[in-house]
């Protein structure tokens, strides 16, 4: 049987995180972490996120806002876990810590990340959206088109952003959670294309995927700008406030690019403006190797069944799924 040249949306998400990563398929999600000794360790929970249950979720421009917050949540979470693989054993618990824990016991974790969170939150308005707005107005005596100097700011917000990418890409620890992160794409893109999971295939396989978080974020910048130009006030302090009044608009409606782009990939219209997210990407991910493949699989293997999704969605038999096996198992 040949190959499918067209991708069809699996729906799983993920991330990577410290020498692991995270697969998340509805509410379930695996983390996998390759230990200092080698060792994988894989955990397995669900993870239903704010406002569980409410229909408010599935609606169109703000589920956006609420998955946003989930995955930053989740994020945190998932993160901190595979930190604790790798922390120092000599590091002592302080005060503070001890006073915590005693205090919140069994939600000082919950409440630690919720803490993350706002204040990861809090940070990224700051300096992505309220920074530029100043450095922009300091041109105010220069420029007097308002639509100019909102094309100006959202110069700035972007170059502030592929900046920061660039930084911390040449951090040698952030270099290997790229790896992972390409190894993560590559997972999925593979199973998408419908291809047997196997580490020579996931190997394979693009390393650039149209639902990543990268291109989400730079549609964000993008959005900002077109709202920003349209939407006028006068007072400088009202600018501030109507900026971080719209970053859950703006969250929202990039939601719903970045999802439009994941089911229809195939599409030209899709392929334009999915083209400078796929081309941060490369920045941001990098070739793995065939090990943090392996982390991969496993994380996918753990909340998703893709041999019975291969023939599902593409039609594949259990003689062919068993050719496979064979032609995999001889090579």
């Amino acid at each position: 049987m040949s190959r499918p040249k067209c991708s069809r949306s699996c729906g799983i998400g993920g991330q990577a995180v410290l020498e692991g990563v995270m697969m998340k398929k509805g509410d379930l999600y695996a983390v996998t972490v390759r230990k200092p000794n080698g060792d994988l360790v894989i955990d397995t929970e669900e993870f239903h996120g704010v406002m569980h249950g409410s229909k408010i979720k599935k609606t169109p421009f703000i589920r956006g806002i609420f998955n946003f917050v989930d995955s930053l949540i989740l994020g945190t979470r998932t993160l901190n876990y595979s930190a604790e693989f790798f922390e120092d054993e000599s590091a002592k618990e302080t005060k503070f810590d001890q006073w915590f824990k005693k205090i919140f016991k069994d939600k000082a974790d919950g409440i630690v990340a919720g803490i993350t969170v706002t204040l990861s939150i809090v940070l990224a308005i700051a300096i992505f959206m309220v920074l530029p707005y100043f450095i922009s107005s300091l041109l105010d005596t220069f420029v007097r088109n308002s639509t100019i100097l909102a094309v100006i700011e959202g110069i700035i917000r972007l170059a502030i952003f592929v900046g920061y990418v660039i930084l911390i890409s040449a951090m040698e620890d952030i270099k290997r959670v790229y790896m992972y992160h390409g190894a993560e794409h590559k997972c999925i893109n593979c199973i998408e294309r419908g291809r047997k999971l196997t580490v020579d295939n996931v190997m394979a396989s693009s390393r650039l995927h149209k639902r990543c978080g990268t291109s989400f974020m730079l549609f964000v910048m993008l959005v900002s700008i077109i709202l920003f130009m349209f939407i006028k006030v006068d007072n400088p302090i009202m600018r501030v406030v109507v900026r971080m009044l719209l970053v859950p608009v703006i969250a929202g409606i990039s939601y719903e690019i970045i999802r439009l782009a994941g089911n229809n990939s195939n599409n030209i219209f899709v392929k334009i403006i999915s083209a400078p997210g796929m081309w941060l990407q490369t920045l941001t991910t990098k070739e793995p190797t065939t090990d943090m493949v392996e982390v991969a699989i496993k994380s996918v293997e753990a909340v998703f069944d893709w041999k019975e999704y291969l023939k599902e969605e593409f039609g594949y038999s259990d003689e062919w799924m068993e050719e496979e096996e064979e032609i995999s198992s001889e090579s």
